[in-house]
């Protein structure tokens, strides 16, 4: 039996929101735009784990591990975030504001 009521559209569903809510989902959104697991923003960038093993002149196993890991050297972290197009920035945060840590800006494999 086919439904003869129209299905709503998103900005009248997010109009009958409570103000509170719709508050709520807004933060909720944006926090969703800004934290995001290695493995998903690879993904988002349109790149595989072979595709990024193979710029990164890595073995598939080592992506698939890397992309699991909670502990990650920042090093590592760097080439992986440079292999998707990026950079990557460390950011201090405190009640009195944020601090961009530089030290890391220029790290090397040959650093110790």
């Amino acid at each position: 039996m086919q439904n003869s009521k129209e299905p709503k559209k998103f900005s009248e569903l997010r109009a009958s929101m409570k103000p509170k809510a719709r508050t709520h989902a807004e933060i909720k959104a944006k926090q969703l735009l800004t934290e995001i697991p290695l493995h998903k923003f690879r993904y988002a960038r349109w790149l595989s784990q072979k595709m990024l093993a193979e710029v990164l002149h890595m073995q598939l196993p080592a992506i698939m591990k890397l992309e699991k890991r909670t502990d990650i050297y920042l090093s590592v972290l760097r080439s992986h975030i440079e292999a998707m197009g990026g950079q990557l920035n460390i950011v201090a945060r405190f009640p009195e504001g944020s601090v961009k840590i530089s030290d890391f800006s220029k790290l090397d494999s040959n650093d110790t």
